[in-house]
């Protein structure tokens, strides 16, 4: 049979008839799809977390933290517990484990959607300089010193060590822990939505001149792309790492009618509703 009309009824008797679901998270689409589904009903879900966030956000569904131990281990946990559909809605510069999702999926034969928020797109009025990962971004703040919001995550902040000249505004979830090795840094540990109003507060206050961000996309945190477009400051916008090539969706709503149209693919004989 063709993986991608496959559903499997669970092995847990409390779940019997209801297609078994592993969405992979992080992201408050992940969260949405999950409360999504649990209010619908009808289907076993469970919901992973990466395990890089200290205090993540609750999540309407049950969750497991921490990795898999890559495609292996990923592949294997999608045929132990007999998973039905993987949804891969991490983030989009969560490369390696989006590479690690599509190759488990193909070696199980399990259905995989991607669901990415669309990126951001430059309006009249924005002042991007594009960069192709981090690094350049760093670099292409230039020589002279200047005054910087870094909202990268505190995964990749280490790259600004490599620019120690300018004056960096640090905004992570979590500590950046050990402090960078520049002698100009300021952190502020924050989670968003950030308003716009709040944003132009910030970059205003202190003086910035320069933003650092990853095209994540979404409305959570565009604030600060809107507030220095209204106030001519130049963002340097990392654009994302190319994705696995697979079925993808922009929406929750999107993923919801793919879900449907995948349970009722599968023969009756093994669809168990």
């Amino acid at each position: 049979m063709d993986s991608t009309a496959r559903m499997n009824p669970p092995s847990d008797s409390r779940d019997a008839g209801a297609p078994r679901l592993l969405i992979l998270g992080g992201t408050s689409e992940a969260r949405a799809l999950a409360a999504a589904l649990a209010a619908r009903g009808g289907y076993a879900l469970s919901l992973s977390l990466a395990g890089r966030t200290r205090n993540p956000a609750d999540q309407p569904a049950p969750t497991r933290s921490g990795g898999f131990g890559g495609v292996e281990g990923l592949a294997a946990h999608l045929k132990a517990e007999r998973i039905d559909a993987l949804i891969d809605a991490t983030h989009p510069f969560a490369a390696i484990m989006s590479g690690n999702a599509a190759q488990a999926a193909r070696r199980a034969g399990v259905p995989l959607l991607a669901l990415v928020r669309p990126e951001w797109q430059p309006v009249p009025g924005d002042l991007w300089t594009e960069a192709a990962d981090i690094a350049d971004a760093v670099e292409k703040l230039g020589p002279a010193p200047r005054r910087v919001l870094a909202a990268l995550g505190r995964n990749e902040v280490r790259a600004l060590e490599a620019a120690p000249q300018h004056h960096y505004l640090v905004r992570s979830i979590d500590p950046v822990e050990p402090p960078l090795n520049v002698p100009h840094a300021r952190y502020i540990e924050a989670r968003g939505p950030f308003a716009e109003a709040d944003e132009r507060t910030l970059l205003t206050e202190n003086r910035i001149d320069a933003v650092l961000s990853k095209n994540s996309g979404g409305d959570a945190t565009y604030g600060k792309i809107a507030a220095a477009r209204a106030l001519g400051i130049e963002v340097i916008m990392v654009a994302r790492p190319p994705r696995p090539e697979g079925e993808t969706v922009g929406s929750v709503e999107e993923a919801l009618v793919w879900l449907e149209r995948l349970r009722h693919q599968a023969s009756p004989d093994r669809r168990g509703v």
